[in-house]
């Protein structure tokens, strides 16, 4: 009996391995690309390993869904990790078969130095996050639990002249605002708060999409840009402020990671790096950087103390062609003006 039993187990396994092997089609069909990295503007020149000779009859390929030629250029794209396939009809069945590649940007970022034009105050209990002119004012965010604030500043005096403390719950992130309303984030607790720049009055609340947390915000008059503390910004519609889409930040060399605070000047993204003083400029077509600022020095002229912090806050003054950074826990405001070395 157990020999019957240990050979109807034979059989059925041998069944089940055949019934695999028919569902997978094993034509051992792959795509072949000269590297596993590209820069924009390089040609992708694919092509199919047929290891079986099989007889294909077409193959079409795909850039992220999108119909490509085998030897599309990469122009007009986003950089980061993509996925190329293609789906190769042969005899009489067709198979799909997927490779990932990474897309780099094809200038190295131009270096930008900055010159001081003037020195404001600036709370030093603030954990800034988020910093924004509108309509001439200056508007901040504010970050740690229980501590955590929306305020509007006089940027010449440090004055508070409104202020909105979150719930204890919430740790304060970046904030934009657009169209007369303000949109602030969370960092951990999935969520974002939109109020009425006027009044401060809360109009409402809106939750994340595929993005875990919350860090910085901003938008080019239309659309919502929101970092996550990776190298993806996202990108959000007003009406229902759910993420519509990303790029990738990328370098010639690599990503970006730890996007924090964003501003938007001139049509580029202002990124700040968190933990490294420094921003970078982001093509928010491509999502290749630019050019990059190094801020560190400006942390040497703040009042040192044991809550003193990174580097976060960047707001630009379109009327005066300046830029206003800061940092967490740093007493002062900088007003500089940066140029292309």
């Amino acid at each position: 009996m157990q020999l019957y039993k240990y050979f109807i187990l034979i059989c059925l396994s041998t069944v089940l391995i055949n019934c695999g092997d028919d569902n997978s089609k094993k034509t051992g069909f792959a795509i072949n690309t000269q590297a596993k990295s590209f820069a924009l503007g390089d040609t992708l020149n694919l092509s199919i390993n047929n290891p079986k000779k099989l007889n294909v009859t077409n193959v079409r390929y795909q850039l992220d869904g999108k119909s490509i030629t085998k030897d599309a250029v990469l122009n007009n794209i986003t950089l980061g990790e993509k996925t190329i396939s293609a789906t190769i009809t042969y005899g009489d069945g067709s198979e799909t078969v997927t490779k990932a590649i990474k897309i780099y940007n094809n200038k190295i970022p131009d270096i930008y130095d900055y010159e001081v034009l003037n020195t404001y105050p600036h709370d030093i209990s603030s954990y800034t996050q988020g910093l924004e002119f509108y309509n001439g004012e200056l508007y901040e965010s504010t970050g740690q639990y229980k501590e955590s604030k929306l305020r509007k500043v006089n940027y010449e005096t440090g004055e508070v002249l409104k202020n909105v403390d979150l719930d204890d719950a919430y740790f304060g992130e970046g904030l934009t605002i657009l169209n007369d309303k303000i949109y602030q984030l969370t960092w951990k607790g999935n969520r974002g708060f939109v109020y009425d720049v006027n009044s401060f009055e809360k109009l409402s609340t809106f939750n994340y999409g595929k993005s875990k947390e919350g860090w910085g915000i901003c938008n080019d008059g239309t659309t919502l840009y929101k970092s996550d503390g990776t190298e993806k910004i996202w990108f959000l519609s007003p009406d229902n402020l759910t993420e519509e889409n990303y790029i990738e930040v990328y370098t010639e060399k690599g990503k970006i990671p730890q996007l924090n605070e964003l501003e938007w000047v001139d049509g580029k993204i202002f990124a700040n790096i968190y933990q490294r003083n420094g921003v970078v400029l982001v093509n928010p077509k491509t999502g290749g950087v630019e050019g990059v600022i190094d801020f560190k020095p400006l942390k040497q002229l703040v009042t040192q103390h044991d809550e003193l912090d990174v580097l976060n806050g960047i707001a630009y003054h379109p009327e005066r062609g300046t830029i206003f950074v800061t940092g967490k826990n740093w007493d002062k405001l900088f007003e500089v003006k940066i140029r292309k070395r």
